[in-house]
């Protein structure tokens, strides 16, 4: 029985030996022009989107909505990352629709993009619905996280918004990065 178990080891092996000795020479004479790489590194400081990740359409006024984002934090002198936390935000907090007083649906007297409360200090009513304004707003408390650029979107978002969901923002980090992909430099 071990004799012929060695036999079909030393089998297996010849054919393994045989393949390598014939496939060798054949993928070293394979046309490098052909070749397409099977996936490119992409380097980012930012971290991953946590979690499952949600996803709406657009349409022109919450696109609208993403550029002022993207240009309030520019002014701001802000990185790009920056951008992302900030519209992720509003995805969550408003789907990026600038409301106004929802009566019996709204929370306290949340307005505007990011759903800041006048009677917090974030401002009146009309400069808390100004997208500009918000997202300054938005990026002031952002500012004043230390290490915001490094934590995970959502520990940013919540520490600025004191939301009840903290965890909410996380789900739309990667849409918020895409948007701002799409628009920073346009």
């Amino acid at each position: 029985m071990n004799t012929i178990f060695r036999k079909s080891m030393l089998s297996v092996a010849g054919l393994a030996f045989a393949g390598g000795v014939f496939a060798g020479p054949i993928a070293a004479h394979a046309n490098p022009v052909d070749a397409k790489p099977v996936a490119v590194a992409v380097q980012s400081a930012a971290p991953k989107p946590q979690g499952d990740q949600s996803h709406i359409t657009l349409n022109d006024e919450q696109t609208a909505n993403v550029k002022a984002i993207i240009a309030a934090t520019k002014k701001a002198g802000l990185p790009e990352r920056a951008a992302v936390i900030s519209i992720a935000t509003s995805l969550q907090e408003s789907k990026l629709e600038n409301l106004g007083h929802l009566g019996d649906a709204n929370d306290h007297d949340s307005l505007g993009l990011f759903q800041q409360r006048p009677t917090s200090g974030w401002g009146t009513p009309e400069q808390i619905t100004d997208p500009a304004y918000s997202t300054t707003a938005f990026l002031k408390g952002l500012r004043q996280v230390d290490g915001w650029q490094d934590m995970a979107l959502t520990d940013a978002a919540q520490t600025v918004q004191v939301s009840a969901y903290p965890d909410a923002y996380a789900q739309w980090e990667q849409q918020a990065t895409d948007l701002v992909g799409q628009h920073w430099n346009s």
